[in-house]
């Protein structure tokens, strides 16, 4: 009999008046309905049979994942145990499906993961064990010493290791000028410009002795990757960064494997296809000595714990055009770039925080230094270096010193040398323009009259550059600017000699070697100037001309397309190539001797 409470007859539904339709109390209650008996689920087959199920669907899964994400299998990979968590919870979902669970709630599928799927729910359980001691063996708190050691440093004497550099080492150009340059100069090709555009990743290179920028192409889009794919990516751009010219290298053979590739060409899936364990920082692209398109791709590894202590440890580099590859403990002298910028700086800044122990970095401070928020680059004994400032933790308007780490071996120097910080020195070039308003790039630190010096460009409203400065770091007042960097360099000379920090006989510009060069002439024009005949030769993999006066070089006359010579030149003050034309004084041809000084080649002839 149910149990009931009978309050004297009371009947809530009469109160105030209200009754149910038809007159029945009780108005807008509607009773529960009675709950439905779920059916049961049936099992699919037996228990052999499920099992091969779940793991056919757990390998399509992670079979699709893979090719998609490219995950590393690798345990110093953190998109390694995202993949690894997935595929198990692949695989208890299609257990949950495929047996016909009936069970509700948390307990009740946890219970059934225990039961039917032990082994993900123990790499589940496995995997969190791992990644947990991986975080603390890897955290900086306790290894902040193993932190502060991944950088070797040295400290040296600026003045003394570094070398004055000659002006046609000297590069001119930021990222963004080199990258509007060679955005021009793809649009005078009508043939390109309408399939293809420029991978905005420029790389500064040393090549055939010249710092350059260079880049390949990519696929305007889908639709024109699919009609030009079989041939290839056909060229790449590389923006000299002292005569600022832009040469668009047209290529026998297309590029077939590069970032802007699809499917199986795609540089990172063929990366990951070949090398499935590695982990890979961006890949960039270089080109070796005889103009051969490479991807530099620098294995990363974690050095410290699981995952902590970021380092690189070789390379592999991938032709371009066929798609070769090979790993390399130690590159070729030829490449460039294997430490990134950021690399460098991330392991500096943990010198600079934790080389006197974790607690100093939060109390005290003693020596806690840290990188400036800029960089640049410089090409130094045919290496390419990255320069950035080293400034105290405490303060953010001066800088200590600076350093400059070589990007193919990460040898690293620190130059103690207090003055001002790149922003501070910026700001002082940008304003002996202002009423020009000229922007400064980031400045390049160079050895000028054993004064440490702040090199910019000043970019005009188009972005391309139109004057130059120097500023110098310990007395960043001492300004000064020029049309050409000879007459730069001049101004700055005398300024420093009228400070009294250099003498009266440093305060003259060097005049410059003269250098002995060999090459195969690759193209030859003519011209009259001022009554003379000219002779405009460029050599091969060379995007300058040298300009032959018939009326000091009468042998030039002689010279023809193929002709394998030596030359000479002299960059100085009055024939630096502002426009790509350098005057050379004499050649002789292979196999002919050298003149000696009483004897010149004009009278042998």
């Amino acid at each position: 009999m149910p149990f009931t409470f009978n309050f004297g007859g009371f009947n809530p539904g009469d109160f105030g008046g209200f009754n149910g339709a038809e007159g029945q109390g009780n108005a807008g209650y509607t009773p529960p309905r009675p709950k439905k008996e779920r059916k049961p689920r049936k099992p699919i087959g037996n228990a052999f049979t499920r099992t091969l199920i779940n793991l056919a669907v757990t390998l399509v899964f992670g079979l699709v994942y893979f090719y998609v994400e490219l995950p590393a299998i690798n345990l110093h990979a953190e998109e390694f145990y995202v993949f690894a968590f997935l595929l198990c919870a692949v695989y208890c979902v299609c257990a949950v499906l495929t047996s016909g669970f009936q069970g509700e709630g948390v307990r009740g599928y946890v219970g059934f993961v225990k039961k039917q799927c032990t082994v993900p729910f123990l790499a589940f359980i496995g995997l969190i064990a791992v990644i947990a001691v991986g975080a603390i063996s890897s955290w900086v708190v306790l290894r902040a010493s193993s932190y502060s050691e991944l950088l070797p440093l040295q400290s040296g004497d600026f003045t003394a290791e570094v070398e004055e550099i000659s002006y046609d080492q000297i590069p001119m150009l930021d990222a963004d000028s080199a990258s509007r340059l060679g955005s021009r100069k793809l649009g005078e090709l009508a043939d390109m410009v309408s399939q293809f555009e420029i991978l905005p990743s420029y790389t500064q290179i040393n090549y055939q002795g010249r710092p350059v920028r260079v880049t390949s192409l990519a696929y305007g889009d889908l639709i024109k990757w699919f009609t030009n794919r079989s041939d290839g990516l056909p060229a790449y751009i590389v923006i000299d960064m002292v005569t600022q010219e832009a040469e668009v290298v047209r290529l026998n053979e297309g590029m077939k494997y590069t970032v802007a590739e699809h499917f199986g060409r795609n540089l990172y899936r063929h990366l990951r296809f070949q090398y499935p364990t590695m982990m890979f920082d961006e890949p960039v692209f270089e080109i070796d000595e005889d103009g051969i398109p490479y991807w530099v791709c620098s294995r990363i590894v974690k050095t410290i714990g699981l995952f902590g202590g970021t380092d690189v440890e070789g390379a592999v580099l991938v032709n371009a055009i066929t798609g070769e590859s090979e790993y390399y403990q130690e590159v070729p002298n030829w490449v460039d770039r294997v430490y990134s910028s950021d690399i460098i700086m991330d392991q500096y800044d943990y010198y600079g925080m934790y080389h006197n122990g974790f607690l100093n970095s939060l109390f005290g401070q003693r020596d806690v230094t840290l990188t400036t928020s800029g960089w640049n680059y410089i090409a130094i004994n045919d290496d390419v270096y990255m320069y950035t400032g080293v400034t105290s933790v405490t303060s953010d308007q001066s800088n200590i010193g600076f350093i400059l780490s070589n990007q193919r071996t990460k040898e690293t120097h620190f130059y103690p040398c207090a003055g001002a910080t790149e922003t501070s020195a910026m700001d002082s070039a940008q304003s002996q323009v202002q009423q020009m308003r000229y922007v400064a790039t980031f400045p390049l630190l160079l050895n000028i009259a054993d004064q440490p010096t702040y090199f910019m460009s000043l970019k005009g409203e188009d972005g391309l550059v139109k004057m130059y400065a120097m500023v110098n770091v310990q007395q960043y007042q001492i300004v000064e600017t020029g049309s050409t960097v000879a007459q730069c360099e001049t101004n700055y000379r005398k300024t420093l000699a009228n400070a009294g920090l250099i003498g009266a006989g440093d305060a003259q510009v060097n005049q410059g070697d003269v250098r002995e060069e060999h090459g195969i002439i690759a193209e030859i024009r003519s011209a009259v100037v001022g009554g003379n005949t000219h002779y405009y030769v460029r050599m091969e993999h060379s995007l300058g001309y040298l300009d032959f006066n018939a009326a000091e070089v009468p042998r030039a006359v002689l010279l023809d397309v193929g002709d394998s010579i030596w030359y000479t030149y002299r960059l100085d003050e009055a024939s630096f190539p502002e426009n790509g034309i350098i005057p050379a004084s004499d050649f002789r041809f292979e196999g002919e001797e050298k003149p000696t000084d009483d004897f010149p080649l004009e009278t042998r002839a």
